[in-house]
């Protein structure tokens, strides 16, 4: 097996751990603490085997994961205008299954990245509000 190869497939098996502890969990900031390794595994494998779609996975998981570190300090800080739900972890969780399908199979990887950022921008103030208006469907 290729050097590339070796690299894709401990990503592809990693993020889906990742998504399956995300899943079996329920202390909330657990989940959040195993979705940093998400992009745990993104930035040690581009780093062994660069590609441009490992960076931008990355990128995306890394401001996901700092969304909601920042939304998980507020509700902490006694913040109650924006809450997580455990909607928005089925939806990471998926994502990062259909983005291990999509580095396997070598295709896009666009669409779970979509549903990865839309997650965590949902979390936001604007985002929120717009889910409340119902412009953003889960």
């Amino acid at each position: 097996m290729e050097k590339k190869e070796i690299f894709k497939k401990e990503l592809v098996e990693e993020l889906r751990r990742v998504s399956e502890l995300i899943k079996n969990e329920s202390n909330l900031e657990r989940k959040i603490y195993y979705f940093s390794a998400g992009y745990g595994i993104t930035g040690r494998t581009l780093r062994f085997e660069y590609n441009d779609g490992y960076v931008i996975a990355d990128c995306v998981m890394n401001v996901a994961y700092n969304g909601f570190m920042e939304r998980m300090k507020r509700i902490k800080s006694g913040d109650p205008t924006v809450i997580i739900e455990e909607i928005h972890f089925t939806r990471i969780s998926d994502g990062l299954n259909e983005l291990a399908d999509a580095f396997e199979k070598e295709e896009s990887i666009l669409e779970p990245l979509k549903k990865i950022m839309s997650t965590a921008f949902s979390i936001s103030g604007p985002g929120n509000y717009i889910r409340e208006k119902g412009m953003m469907d889960f």
